[in-house]
């Protein structure tokens, strides 16, 4: 009977440590399971940009063969069929060069709601504006050389005017965005930070009553203003320095140097920084 009685709780445990174990196995299944749809996710969203590009650099390729046509066919003898060819492939030069600018319109607002990591994207973006500015400007070339051989091309002409307005707004439209974004972005990686004596954090409501930024009328403008982004590195120029502000273990260092005076170096900014933007050290 005393057999029995050690035998079924050990039972249970093993029971209990299968159930437990195959819980972990599925939500282990589960998080890979999320992690490839994210991964699946921005695959096709990436293979979406580049087939747009792929359609902006064919665009391209279609209006120099059209430029080229206008060339041959402007050296040719006069006649309708030759002013008629000159017509048609600047027709398709404009609506070629405006689907392009919508693609890239397209391209670029995309890019600005994307998850991707669009750097290089982005750079590649701005090339292919460069392509389509310079092609507007060709054939604005070809346009003035076709005007003196009388060659009636003038709703051509206006249309070219309106593509590169258009262009011109938008990149204007792009360049106020890209500030936006910057201005967002820096206030977004703002962070401040204090270190001061007891005394003087006292003084400046900072510390009250042994707790820390508990009332709302501290003084602000005590703080140092940074960017988390650049720096990682904070001197208190003391041998004893406390944290009094919640941080994560393993995201930060309070190391000496070589008089002996504390540095604090944050070696995981966006952890470091995420219970709170605001850092208060208390040193003597």
């Amino acid at each position: 009977m005393k057999k029995l009685f050690f035998i079924l709780p050990m039972c249970l445990m093993a029971l209990t440590a299968c159930d437990f174990g195959r819980q972990a196995e599925e939500r282990a299944q589960r998080e890979r399971d999320s992690l490839l749809q994210v991964i699946n996710e921005r695959d096709t969203e990436l293979n979406d940009i580049m087939g747009s590009i792929n359609e902006v650099q064919e665009g391209f390729r279609l209006i120099n063969e059209a430029e080229g046509r206008i060339t041959v066919a402007n050296g040719s003898q006069e006649g309708a069929s030759s002013r008629e060819v000159i017509r048609e492939n600047m027709a398709f030069i404009q609506q070629t060069m405006a689907e392009n600018r919508n693609r890239i319109a397209q391209l670029q607002e995309r890019l600005n709601t994307s998850n991707i990591n669009v750097t290089r994207l982005t750079k590649t973006i701005e090339n292919l504006k460069t392509q389509l500015e310079e092609q507007t400007r060709r054939v604005q070339e070809l346009q003035a050389q076709l005007a003196e051989r009388d060659i009636t091309i003038a709703a051509q002409g206006e249309q070219i005017d309106t593509l590169n307005q258009s262009v011109q707004q938008l990149t204007q439209d792009n360049a106020q965005k890209d500030a936006t974004i910057a201005t967002q972005d820096k206030d977004l990686n703002k962070a401040w930070f204090v270190f001061g004596t007891k005394a003087e954090l006292k003084e400046q409501k900072i510390l009250q009553k042994g707790d820390v930024l508990r009332s709302q009328d501290f003084n602000r403008d005590y703080f140092t203003q940074i960017d988390i982004r650049i720096d990682k590195e904070i001197k208190l120029y003391s041998k004893n320095a406390e944290i009094l502000t919640t941080h994560p273990a393993g995201s930060y260092q309070l190391v000496k140097d070589a008089k002996g005076q504390y540095v604090l170096h944050i070696t995981d900014p966006q952890k470091f920084w995420s219970a709170s933007k605001y850092l208060v050290i208390q040193v003597k």
